[in-house]
């Protein structure tokens, strides 16, 4: 007897019950089907008929629901009960799959919610928790029409918007002023204790106290201070913190540190999490106090964390996961035709911190990448290394963008990251110069984006300082005369509370220098609180960076408590970045946003005024797939015993991909958590989930067309259609 067959036969509890009583007291029909059935069969195509027959006038939800690839204008057509239409049918075609739940350690799941209410029904059996009947009993509420997709006015998003302070706000600037002396203090005594010993970080005999402060306050503007004093226990965590944790979180970080996870916090980050909780800010840091105090899910789980994505699980000489063959399993990630990842062998390996849901757990868990900053400095082959890697993008035929990231682009020292610079400016040449002996229709992809992934801005924006901004600027003007157009700083804010006064001078200094800043956020739980991701849009606008993704939370059961459903990820994108929506009058305006990057933020106020808009909403809402690509082209199929759904996602199809995907089809995942579970989650955080209504109804996703200043430049010439590097 499998696992599956055990449960059937497990009784539902009480609450259960009675749940199931609101489901059928509501829903006559579907009572009457369940009690005429003489099995789960009969019981399936009671509700097949019963859909087909009473809603047959939905021709757009019948058309939806069996198109082999769906398509963004579909999608729009469809009215709100459309969508329980078919997931209910959805349900039915898909019931009776097993299904591998990486949540669960490679368990099955199953996937049979007509069963579920059968067994129930007429057996009182089958194991389904009341998650599972809360999510059945708001699908037929959406079914009969009762529940309503009611899309809030601009009026209530900014209401929603202004429960967050940003961290340029005088008053929690103030705050964070007391934070960053009290960090300065316990620093002073520790050294003066013995505690922390430093060569660079000491004091003469018989300084005083005043001095100290003075000396301790110039080093807290120098990068390598913060890289220095990170703390890297739970106990220091604590202390920096004025001992405000509580035990049972310092109960889940002792045994993270014995677990093995990592700890790197820098002081200045520490310095914007509150200790004194002021009436104005209450859970307004949540967002980036969750990024470093670990979950015990997290803990639990780590030893046994899968690579997410697997393209990223490279066996040197055969092809990832998308068919592409590369120099490096370590160095080069790549998904996609036009763009490839570099990781260098320096410090840019490691970051200024570690997110807890960082998409690299995984690494951190095999010991690739860690925070042993010293073992990480390039050694004296990495120039001969780096010249092969970037050979790569030199003889592929279609490579034009190159990512540098890490770990962090810019935890490379100056001198690392301009020898690279300047060798990608070579081989950007090489690529162009070797195309001239090319054929019109034979040439390969020049190199036109040069992309630096980076936290920096938010962890440590020390870093930018103006010797990395000449750097920056210099090597602008000599790739621009090559030919290369997009120069990007691919950052990621979590939080309005991330962009602060240092922050936001840090990002003018990377625009003075010509360089466009794009925000990849993470849609965590606390990050998906209404209004709170509208804000960040709003605030990194005043700062002159643009949203580009919104990542749903990747991962498996490590990630649990950090995961939003992509119910609310659907939700956000349809209720509340819509008021920051741009109309197709002004793409050309965006577009040139990036001609001018010295004048974004005047550009971006200009924009917003002549638009009324609050913030451009210029990202697109997607998850990172487990197979190849970005994509929130999904259906929920199935749901398990405990609410969790089962989501079908397919591939992007506005963008190029590897050729892969036509024999890898549509990617099955397992979320993590129900939306009930969600949901109680966010009342923990202190909200009101009435203002979440609708939530269970957003069973369908489209991914959004990209908006054009993303898209690459037309080359004057054709390329190859020869795809190097591919075997599929």
């Amino acid at each position: 007897m499998t696992e599956n067959e055990k449960l059937d036969r497990i009784a539902i509890s009480v609450r259960s019950h009675r749940l199931l009583r609101v489901l059928l007291r509501e829903n006559p029909m579907l009572e009457t089907i369940m009690r005429e059935s003489k099995n789960e069969i009969e019981a399936q195509i009671g509700v097949k008929n019963w859909i087909h027959s009473e809603y047959s006038s939905r021709k757009d939800a019948f058309r939806f629901q069996t198109d082999r690839v769906t398509r963004r204008e579909n999608f729009e057509k469809l009215s709100w009960n459309d969508y329980a239409i078919i997931r209910i049918l959805d349900y039915i075609d898909h019931a009776g799959i097993e299904y591998p739940d990486p949540n669960l350690r490679g368990e099955i799941a199953v996937s049979n919610p007509i069963r579920f209410i059968w067994l129930a029904v007429i057996k009182g059996t089958g194991g389904s928790k009341p998650e599972f009947f809360i999510d059945m009993i708001q699908l037929f509420r959406q079914l009969r029409g009762e529940s309503n997709q009611v899309i809030p006015d601009r009026d209530r998003v900014e209401k929603w918007m202004e429960m967050y302070p940003s961290g340029v706000d005088p008053r929690i600037v103030e705050l964070r002023k007391e934070n960053r002396e009290r960090i300065i203090n316990l620093l002073i005594s520790k050294i003066e204790a013995g505690e922390i010993r430093s060569e660079k970080y000491s004091f003469p005999e018989g300084m005083a106290h005043d001095e100290k402060l003075q000396m301790m306050n110039e080093w807290w503007d120098n990068y390598r201070f913060h890289l220095h004093f990170a703390v890297r226990s739970p106990d220091l965590l604590n202390e920096m913190l004025g001992h405000s944790l509580d035990p049972d979180t310092m109960k889940i970080l002792y045994d993270a540190e014995k677990a093995g996870i990592p700890f790197f916090v820098n002081p200045y980050y520490l310095s914007l999490l509150h200790v004194r909780v002021p009436y104005f800010a209450i859970g307004a840091d949540l967002a980036i106090r969750h990024y470093i105090v670990y979950s015990r899910q997290l803990v639990d789980e780590f030893g046994h964390i899968v690579a997410w994505e697997k393209e990223d699980k490279v066996v040197p000489g055969e092809p990832n996961a998308a068919g592409w063959l590369l120099p490096s399993h370590n160095n080069i990630h790549r998904r996609y035709p036009e763009v490839a990842i570099l990781i260098p062998d320096t410090m840019g390996r490691a970051c200024g911190g570690l997110c807890s849901p960082c998409q690299r757990m995984y690494d951190f868990q095999s010991g690739h990448l860690n925070f042993d900053l010293d073992k990480l400095k390039p050694t004296e082959s990495w120039s001969e290394k780096q010249k092969k890697l970037l050979q790569y993008f030199e003889d592929d035929t279609h490579l034009r963008d190159i990512l540098i990231t890490g770990g962090d682009a810019l935890m490379s020292s100056d001198r690392s990251l301009k020898e690279l610079l300047d060798a990608v400016c070579e081989m950007a040449r090489n690529k162009r110069e070797k195309n001239r002996q090319r054929h019109d229709g034979e040439k390969h992809a020049e190199i036109q984006r040069v992309r630096l992934g980076t936290r920096m801005l938010t962890y440590m924006p020390q870093r930018i300082t103006p010797e990395l901004v000449q750097i920056l600027g210099d090597f602008k003007k000599k790739a621009r005369e090559i030919g290369i157009t997009q120069f990007l700083i691919q950052t990621h804010v979590e939080s309005p509370m991330e962009v602060t006064p240092e922050s936001s001078q840090a990002a003018r200094r990377l625009s003075d220098a010509g360089w466009l800043i794009t925000n990849q956020l993470v849609f965590t739980t606390a990050a998906s609180r209404r209004g709170h991701t509208a804000k960040l849009r709003k605030v990194m606008n005043d700062v002159g960076i643009l949203p580009y993704y919104t990542f749903t939370v990747k991962g498996y059961m490590e990630n649990n408590f950090n995961f939003a459903p992509n119910a609310r990820v659907v939700q956000e994108q349809l209720e509340e970045k819509i008021v920051g929506r741009i109309d197709s009058e002004h793409y050309e305006t965006v577009r040139q946003f990036a001609d001018n990057a010295e004048n974004i933020i005047e550009n971006i106020d200009a924009l917003r005024r002549s638009a009324d808009l609050p913030f451009l909403g210029t990202d697109r809402n997607v998850l990172n797939l487990p197979g190849v690509g970005k994509s929130l082209t999904f259906r929920v199929v199935g749901i398990t015993r405990y609410g969790r759904r089962i989501l079908q996602f397919d591939h992007d199809i506005t963008r190029t991909h590897s050729p892969i995907i036509n024999k890898m089809g549509k990617m099955i995942i397992i979320e993590s958590k129900s939306i009930h579970e969600y949901l109680r989650q966010l009342e923990e955080l202190g909200e009101d989930t009435a203002q979440y209504e609708g939530l269970f109804g957003y069973s369908i996703g489209q991914t959004e067309p990209r908006v054009p200043i993303y898209e690459y430049p037309e080359y004057s010439f054709s390329v190859t259609k020869e795809m190097s590097n591919l075997e599929v």
